[in-house]
């Protein structure tokens, strides 16, 4: 496998396949899905450049759950707007894609060995329509979302991928939401933050092993020690990549796209893994 980071390049390597890609957004502020950014603009271009799926399934870094995994069955996924304190425009988006309960209560029985259920209360969070309506602005393919198991260990969520890496056959992009890096904690609210050591550090670090296909240590809490501790406080966001890394195989060529670290701790590291 060798990485490649720029946007055109992929383009040029989608060839006609069977097999759908795999896609991890570094998503950031919820303000990206309003504003003109460099951020927007790429997953503009990636949306462009991705075959047309038959549905979306999102691993998103805010639906989290305790002891089970959930699935959203409802057939039209309600619009949430899981924040506070940002302009009305961006409470006024709406997401409006229909969902796919079918397809979403075959993935409960496929992970049936994995303590999950559906679910029709929940719908796309900012993790899911900020990024999706970039990537498929008609919103007229559709989505659906599982959650993330907080209370479980990160070799769990490669498990969860490798389940889910079958629905890839069957036209279902899967679609990783979160960031490689997120430490709301250690942020520095100023456009030309610099990036902090330790962000820069783990994102190299998960980088490099990704690259590498080396999965199983980004899912070594113990090896991974304090370094996976400041740049993930909470683990929500860390998980999603990890279920796009358990959904790829050997066969797939991976892809960097946006690089950057954002107000010092956020990174918006995005990438995308592709069969040959």
């Amino acid at each position: 496998m060798h990485p490649v980071s720029s946007l055109s390049a992929l383009r040029d390597r989608f060839a006609p396949s069977d097999r759908m890609p795999l896609v991890f957004l570094g998503h950031g502020s919820p303000m990206n899905a309003i504003e003109d950014t460099a951020n927007s603009r790429a997953w503009t271009a990636l949306g462009r450049s991705l075959p047309r799926p038959k549905a979306i399934l999102v691993v998103s870094a805010h639906w989290m759950t305790r002891g089970t995994t959930l699935v959203d069955v409802s057939a039209l996924p309600r619009t949430i707007h899981d924040f506070y304190g940002f302009p009305q425009a961006l409470f006024d988006q709406r997401y409006p894609a229909p969902g796919d309960p079918a397809l979403a209560r075959e993935m409960v029985s496929l992970l049936a060995s994995h303590r999950v259920a559906g679910d029709d209360s929940w719908g796309l969070d900012h993790g899911a329509w900020t990024v999706l309506k970039f990537l498929y602005p008609e919103a007229d393919v559709p989505v659906f979302q599982v959650s993330v198991d907080m209370s479980r260990d990160l070799a769990h969520q490669l498990e969860i991928g490798r389940t889910l890496s079958e629905l890839r056959n069957r036209g279902v992009l899967i679609l990783g939401s979160g960031n490689v890096v997120h430490n709301l904690r250690a942020v520095t609210w100023s456009d030309d933050a610099k990036p902090l050591d330790f962000a820069q550090d783990f994102d190299a670090l998960f980088t490099d092993r990704l690259a590498g296909r080396d999965f199983a240590a980004l899912a070594d809490r113990a090896g991974l020690g304090s370094l996976l501790s400041q740049a993930h406080p909470s683990l929500d966001h860390y998980l999603p990549t990890l279920t796009i890394a358990g959904a790829s195989d050997a066969g797939d060529d991976l892809t960097f796209l946006t690089e950057t670290i954002d107000l010092g701790a956020i990174s918006m590291r995005s990438f995308v893994f592709h069969p040959r």
